[in-house]
């Protein structure tokens, strides 16, 4: 096994166990951004951080995790 392969499968750990905090963090991080930004880029940071969750949710081939 790779060490990409080992780092993914640890991802998808982290992401079966801890969905909701990770989904949690990646909001709070964008309402930061947006904070940041004076909401000038909201639509844009929101677009990102929703396929960032998507993304990390799938890492087990399953879309379950993050809401």
């Amino acid at each position: 096994m790779s060490a990409f392969d080992s780092f993914k499968d640890k991802a998808a750990d982290a992401v079966d166990s801890q969905g909701d905090k990770i989904g949690e963090g990646v909001d709070k991080a964008g309402d930061a951004l947006d904070e940041k930004t004076g909401g000038k880029y909201g639509d844009k940071i929101d677009q990102g951080g929703d396929m960032a969750k998507d993304r990390l949710d799938s890492l087990d081939g399953q879309d379950d995790d993050i809401q």
